[in-house]
């Protein structure tokens, strides 16, 4: 009996393949013409053809988002925490991420420019920005979950606050943990893509600006190809980590009808 994971597998990869030879077949049909929607096939051959010149912005791209991604996750951590320890946090800092979060990061872009000047500072700051809430979310919530009747028993056994966040809250947090950081790392990418479109001169994001202005849409749509292969290897690299830390509270997905 083939193994239900297995086939979950080739059915999903066979979709992939059915919605790009859909796309194909449906440019080659309809004569769409190159500059509206290219062909799947045109595309990954620029990406083949322009690697050598792609492969530094890609890097570019990728350390920038990395960047960012691993700050927005040390102060998503550091702020869930108290968030989701003290009440009096919650009330006041809360309400001040809600606010920040609203505002559309394309409006901050410019201001990092102004104190940081063009470059790579703008977009690991901007890549940061959009990335943490979903840490702080989830990380505060987390901790919210914790059993007020286990902390009163350690609290009766002698622990301190400190005790109970450290080998009881923190580490029930983790599913919620990697939940955001699969989240997170995709606004990462978006908001490096978006400071270099505005404020570099290296990156996929300056890449497509420049293609856009010269009308090389197939190259438009190399580098969202590109990004999206970045974002879903980072969230595959991500899952693997959650299934080995958090395997006791991974849902059983293979319930789910093939």
């Amino acid at each position: 009996m083939a193994d239900p994971r297995l086939k979950q597998k080739f059915w999903s990869g066979g979709l992939i393949v059915l919605f790009f030879l859909a796309w194909e077949l449906f440019c080659i049909i309809s004569g769409m013409s190159d500059l509206i929607l290219p062909r799947p096939s045109q595309i990954f051959q620029t990406m083949f053809v322009r690697m050598p010149i792609l492969w530094p912005h890609i890097l570019q791209t990728l350390a920038t988002t990395m960047t960012g991604f691993a700050l927005g996750v040390a102060l998503g951590v550091l702020l869930g925490a108290v968030i989701g320890v003290s009440r009096t946090a919650y009330d006041t800092v809360y309400p001040l991420l809600i606010g920040f979060s609203s505002i559309p990061k394309v409006a901050v872009v410019p201001i990092f420019v102004l104190w940081f000047g063009s470059g790579t500072v703008p977009a690991v700051l901007t890549s940061l920005a959009i990335c943490f809430f979903p840490i702080v979310v989830n990380i505060a919530t987390g901790l919210a979950t914790t059993e007020p009747e286990m902390e009163d028993v350690l609290k009766a056994l002698g622990a301190s606050k400190l005790d109970i966040l450290w080998n009881v809250g923190l580490p029930r947090t983790m599913p919620f943990f990697f939940a955001s950081l699969k989240v997170a790392i995709t606004y990462a990418f978006v908001g490096t893509v978006l400071a270099e479109t505005v404020a570099s001169n290296r990156g996929i994001g300056n890449v497509m600006m420049s293609a856009s202005s010269n009308f090389n849409t197939p190259l438009v749509f190399a580098g969202l190809f590109i990004l999206a292969g970045l974002g879903v290897a980072l969230y595959v690299a991500f899952s693997l980590i959650e299934s080995r830390v958090t395997g006791w509270a991974t849902r059983k997905n293979d319930l789910i009808a093939a």
